[in-house]
Parts: C-alpha cells; sequence; structure tokens
C-alpha cells in the first residue's frame, strides 16, 4: 500500500518536526491497514492556527468558532472513480495547532498524541466514518482508540 501525504502549513503556525511528519505517515498507514484498504491513496494535511480554522469552519459549516479539525472527502455523494494508474484521492484534512495544543493541555497528554488522533479522526471522516449518531459515535471511536494504540498512543 502507498500513501501519499501532503503536509502544508498555513497561518501562524510553527513548522513541524521531521518525527512528526513520520508519526502523521505512520498513521495514515496504519488506519489504511485497519480498514483493509490497499490500494494506493493520497491525503492533503493542512496544518493552520484557530484564526484559519475559524474561517473555514464558518464558510463549511456554518460554525462561528475555531474547531480542532476538519475533513473535507473527495468520495462525498457520487462514487468516485479515480484515473487508472491515479491513486484514491481520499480528500483534506484541516487540523488546528492551536487548537490541539490547548487539548493536549487539557488531556494531559502530549501535542504530537492530540495532533495524531485529530489526523486519525479526519481520515476516518474522509473514508465515510461519521458520530452523528450514537451507533456511528461507538463504531468511529471505538476504531479510534484501536488505531491509537497499534500507533503507541494509548490515551493516557
Amino acid at each position: 500500500m502507498t500513501t501519499k501525504l501532503i503536509i502544508t502549513r498555513q497561518g501562524n503556525t510553527p513548522a513541524t518536526t521531521p518525527a512528526l511528519r513520520r508519526l502523521f505517515r505512520q498513521a495514515a498507514q496504519q488506519t489504511l491497514a485497519h480498514l483493509a484498504i490497499a490500494e494506493p491513496t493520497e491525503i492533503s494535511l493542512l496544518l493552520t492556527d484557530n484564526a484559519t480554522i475559524h474561517q473555514l469552519n464558518l464558510a463549511y459549516r456554518g460554525k462561528d468558532a475555531p474547531t480542532d479539525v476538519l475533513s473535507f472527502a473527495m468520495e462525498e455523494g457520487a462514487a468516485f472513480t479515480p484515473a487508472v494508474d491515479e491513486p484514491r484521492m481520499l480528500g483534506d484534512i484541516v487540523i488546528s495547532r492551536e487548537k490541539a495544543q490547548e487539548q493536549a493541555c487539557l488531556y494531559g497528554h502530549s501535542q504530537d498524541r492530540e495532533e495524531v488522533f485529530l489526523f486519525i479522526h479526519g481520515l476516518l471522516h474522509l473514508l465515510g466514518y461519521d458520530h452523528m449518531e450514537p451507533e456511528e459515535e461507538a463504531e468511529m471511536f471505538r476504531r479510534q482508540k484501536e488505531i491509537l494504540l497499534q500507533a503507541g498512543f494509548p490515551r493516557e
């Protein structure tokens, strides 16, 4: 399985470390393996600040506040068929590093662990998982927990 992860940053956010980029790539591979997705994929990850994610949250979800993660799936709606010999483009994940830092402090774990959690959460959204209904939430959160444990990030 080949996963291409494109990481960019925008707004007032510090650069990532090579170790964090490696963690994001490992989390992508573990999530896709956990879900038995074997074809080549491509994911875009934008790391940003609260101001930028606030604007996106308002524009796309009508919510006038910053959030921690947003996902924009390429495969929503009608069936999506990638071009021959092209990777399956899953979509875009946007993470506020400021919000991740706030939540890491609140939950008492590292910022890397929080950002990997948010990335896995966003990736599950790209793959069709949701948490609007109690049954959906239970399934999505169970998968998140399993993947985080496999990635070496138990809830501390």
